[in-house]
């Protein structure tokens, strides 16, 4: 990673997360989300409307960024994209989700861990998390001798369109969502997988976004006919990454969650 940057801090004002189904209180002091307590039940997709906000300072758009190392997750707003989103999701299969019989987040492995191989940003010295933040995050503050723990800075939250100045004695004000829910994945065929693909998944930063905290504990386990980004010009970009997901490690989807998938797209 690249030695630590200083920069002059900016003011900025918390994230105001609108109501988005019921929020669910975790302290986690590592920033993990509840799905990493394999969390059960679904929230509702939120309702903020966010249209006016700008599109800009969210970074890449997932159409430009199949492997997840380019920062951030912007709006499609073209209707080109939004084609090229709908034929993308088109070729997500789908399947009724199964139990979630013999789920623990430790069928995983341990959180955030470095030393996975056939991914990007892996064995580069820094656990998943820290990677994650220094990918989204700006006027990143790294911890005094270290290139790795990002200790402040500033993140434009896809979720809720609002920018949060995080610093990590407030660690959960940020969490690193998985897209596509770990607990989801399991029920949708990781249960019958080995430990290294499901290590995969779980580290890939094509399937991880940090994000508003509470938006993330409201999100649970939720696919995207229970939940969706209360920020409505990200949700078509959002359906595009759990495709992505889903296609990437042949996981299907349900028939609501596909159908969902695609009215964010205009489909």
């Amino acid at each position: 990673m690249t030695a630590p940057r200083t920069h002059r801090r900016r003011t900025h004002r918390a994230a105001a997360l609108p109501a988005v189904g019921a929020l669910v209180v975790i302290a986690l002091a590592s920033g993990c989300g509840p799905d990493d307590l394999a969390a059960d039940g679904g929230g509702t997709s939120g309702e903020a409307n966010g249209g006016a906000q700008s599109a800009e300072g969210f970074g890449a758009g997932p159409l430009d960024n199949p492997d997840g190392t380019k920062p951030g997750l912007a709006p499609l707003t073209s209707d080109t994209d939004r084609a090229a989103a709908r034929q993308l999701i088109e070729k997500v299969a789908t399947k009724g989700r199964g139990p979630k019989t013999g789920y623990e987040r430790d069928k995983f492995g341990y959180a955030w861990k470095d030393g996975v191989d056939g991914i990007p940003l892996a064995r580069n010295g820094c656990d998943t998390r820290n990677d994650l933040l220094a990918r989204d995050g700006k006027d990143i503050e790294h911890k005094a001798g270290s290139d790795c723990v990002v200790m402040a800075m500033t993140l434009q939250d896809p979720y809720t369109g609002e920018t949060i100045d995080w610093r990590k004695q407030q660690a959960t004000k940020v969490q690193i969502d998985h897209v596509m829910p770990l607990s989801y994945n399991w029920q949708m065929g990781a249960a019958r997988w080995n430990e290294s693909k499901r290590e995969q998944i779980a580290n890939d930063p094509l399937n991880l976004i940090p994000v508003d905290g509470p938006a993330n504990n409201a999100k649970r386990d939720s696919g995207p006919a229970s939940w969706l980004p209360p920020y409505k010009p990200v949700r078509c970009s959002y359906a595009v990454r759990f495709a992505q997901v889903s296609l990437k490690y042949e996981l299907p989807v349900t028939t609501a969650d596909k159908r969902a998938m695609l009215a964010q797209c205009g489909g």
